[in-house]
């Protein structure tokens, strides 16, 4: 890792710095992963001094880590000492390219500069090119850039060339903080370090293979933003088509960034459409309404703070049906579900193996089938559902469901399972682009997202109402029931 990075986090006031950011930062510096040398500039157009921006972040990390006694901070002062003496404030107007010149002053020659955009993506072209116009872009600088890329294709288009005509694609990182979570990188492991699970990951071992990312929360007072965007360019566009890509790539050469992100492209590129004709048996499109969540009543997306107009057919849930059109995967569907206000927080990818054509044993409608559980929220693990014979000298031969347990927490030996910021800050530090997308991956993923929405609003598909703690629309359940499957509830 170079020892000569500083950070410079636009929109340092905000949620995601706050939430995400800067503790990812602190916790980097509390186990030894950030040199001395490295420095941090805080920017947002607040007018505030570095010593009052460091008195208000101290708050929030001893809020975000649970470590308030009687309104006292307890974060460790020799660790939160040498971290705040690297934090710089810097008052910019992201608008305003003239004052980009005050960053230039700060900024040193020597090292590498490290643009992170925690603001809204209708800024992410003016601050490059403010960046660029204020001379301080370098041949080795590089930009972290936020989801969402773009609203479709072609504003994604527009996003990327106007960032790529101030950096080189080498150096422009796009988060998708998922990439960043140790069950997803766990994946390459269990594929492509496992020979047998390796040698049973195509169409003639497993029968079907659903990705949930379902939340409990609904939208936390973004509906002006979250409203224009709705749940499949939330959360599928980017999210679970990447957790796809995961699941169905074929082995890379090696874990260099570019044989990694050719093989997601291909499975992007070899997505089967949905389109006007297989829409409606393929799709369904849900909105939250009233309901109860942790015994607590809660209102509908309607009713929700902000709320503009009498009506919406904004989705705040998706399930799909689709399939992968190449050797490897043809056949098998693949069920996507997500949704705001759900009976539960969990995202997890199953993976359910085909039965065997015949069966022996006289307990064979047992119902088990052997299932491969990939927990990515909320406790990081691995599960593997078997049949096992009951212990019992009553019974000759019967049958039972087993499951076997990877928690990768209670198994690490660590005191925490590391946030996905905190390995990305270090991957784009040691300037590896392997958990990052690739633009190839954004265009083909909005070009299938795409279809989908177009297809959604020729064919008039409204949407259809769930109430707030269940499991989304029943038409949810009937996408994959007439298929003789069911949901996988944790």
């Amino acid at each position: 890792m170079s020892s000569k990075n500083d950070l410079v986090i636009f929109g340092a006031l905000g949620d995601l710095s706050n939430r995400k950011l800067f503790p990812a930062l602190y916790q980097l510096d509390r186990a030894g992963l950030l040199d001395d040398s490295v420095r941090i500039a805080a920017l947002a157009r607040d007018d505030v001094s570095t010593p009052v921006f460091i008195e208000q972040l101290q708050v929030v990390l001893a809020q975000a880590f649970g470590e308030t006694t009687f309104g006292e901070t307890t974060l460790d002062k020799t660790i939160w000492r040498r971290f705040s003496l690297r934090l710089h404030y810097i008052k910019i107007d992201f608008s305003q390219k003239k004052q980009f010149l005050v960053l230039k002053q700060w900024l040193l020659a020597e090292r590498t500069a490290i643009y992170y955009l925690a603001t809204p993506p209708s800024l992410f072209s003016p601050i490059s090119k403010h960046l660029n116009a204020a001379g301080c872009v370098a041949a080795d600088s590089r930009i972290v850039l936020e989801k969402p890329i773009g609203h479709d294709l072609k504003s994604s288009q527009d996003v990327n060339s106007a960032v790529a005509d101030c950096f080189d694609e080498r150096n422009i990182y796009r988060i998708d903080h998922y990439l960043g979570k140790e069950t997803v990188q766990n994946l390459l492991a269990l594929r492509f370090a496992n020979r047998m699970i390796n040698s049973q990951w195509d169409n003639s071992c497993i029968d079907h293979i659903q990705i949930t990312a379902a939340e409990t929360v609904g939208i936390e007072g973004r509906w002006g933003y979250y409203d224009n965007v709705g749940q499949l360019r939330d959360m599928i566009q980017n999210h679970l088509l990447q957790l796809l890509c995961m699941v169905a790539m074929e082995p890379p050469n090696s874990l260099q960034a570019d044989e990694i992100r050719a093989e997601k492209v291909k499975i992007l590129r070899a997505l089967s459409p949905i389109t006007v004709d297989t829409v409606a048996d393929q799709a369904v499109r849900g909105q939250y309404t009233a309901g109860w969540i942790n015994g607590k009543p809660v209102v509908g997306y309607m009713e929700e703070e902000g709320s503009e107009r009498e009506s919406s057919d904004t989705e705040t849930f998706v399930a799909l049906k689709t399939y992968i059109d190449n050797w490897r995967w043809a056949g098998v569907p693949f069920y996507l579900r997500t949704g705001k206000r759900m009976n539960g927080k969990v995202t997890e990818v199953v993976i359910t193996y085909k039965d065997h054509p015949h069966a022996i044993f006289p307990d064979s409608n047992h119902g088990a089938h052997n299932r491969l559980i990939i927990r990515l929220q909320p406790n990081e693990g691995i599960e593997l559902e078997m049949v096992s014979k009951k212990q019992s000298l009553k019974e000759r031969m019967s049958l039972e469901k087993r499951t076997l347990n990877l928690d990768f927490f209670d198994s690490s030996g660590e005191s925490r399972i590391a946030d996905a910021y905190e390995r990305l800050f270090l991957e784009v530090m040691k300037g590896d682009q392997w958990l990052f997308v690739s633009r190839d991956e954004i265009e083909a993923s909005w070009h299938w997202c795409d279809t989908l929405l177009d297809a959604w609003h020729k064919k008039g598909l409204g949407v259809k109402g769930y109430s707030a703690g269940s499991w989304g629309p029943s038409k949810a359940e009937m996408l994959i029931e007439k298929d003789q499957r069911s949901w996988h509830e944790s």
